[in-house]
């Protein structure tokens, strides 16, 4: 008998402590959520947030950084950036991203990437076949639309209207160089 009266109260403890602790848990985890919906509440992404976003533009958001064009491109705006995929980046001639990316052709680099820029908040919609933008860099740049497909130079957009709180971001599949 005595034996089951603790036996009992090892029980009850046990599950008072489990109780408890569960108890605990609930609350760590609306803690969390609460967090979360913090977080979730962050600033809309500009131009460049959306690049840093993205597995397909490590090469330019590198690029941007190494040419300190980040808070540039970060500012109010609004910028229409045409952004080269990784693979663009690769089909250039070997050795041509490594040299823009050394430190004493930062001002080529920087033509390079500001002739991907337009001031403005230019969506496809606004886009017509024989338009000619300028660039930040201060070249232009001629639009030509036919069977539904865009380019920008040579460049095929690829992915459209990336929409951001400071712009909008088009990809493309070429790197734009001027000339």
């Amino acid at each position: 008998m005595k034996f089951t009266k603790i036996l009992s109260l090892a029980a009850i403890s046990g599950l008072t402590v489990f109780a408890l602790s569960c108890d605990n848990k609930s609350t760590e985890t609306t803690e969390v959520e609460e967090i979360e919906e913090v977080v979730v509440e962050e600033a809309p992404n500009t131009v460049v947030d959306i690049a840093v976003g993205s597995p397909d533009h490590t090469t330019l958001v590198a690029a941007v950084s190494a040419a300190g064009l980040v808070e540039t491109l970060s500012g109010d705006g609004p910028f229409t950036v045409f952004a080269p995929t990784n693979a663009a980046f690769s089909a250039l001639p070997d050795g041509t991203v490594e040299s823009l990316l050394l430190e004493e052709n930062k001002d080529q680099l920087t033509a390079v990437l500001t002739y991907h820029v337009v001031a403005g908040n230019v969506l496809s919609g606004d886009l017509s076949d024989g338009q000619v933008v300028t660039t930040l860099q201060g070249q232009e740049l001629t639009v030509s639309i036919k069977d539904g497909k865009v380019m920008i130079n040579d460049a095929t957009v690829v992915a459209a209207d990336l929409s951001g709180s400071n712009g909008v971001v088009h990809v493309i599949d070429s790197v734009l160089l001027p000339k």
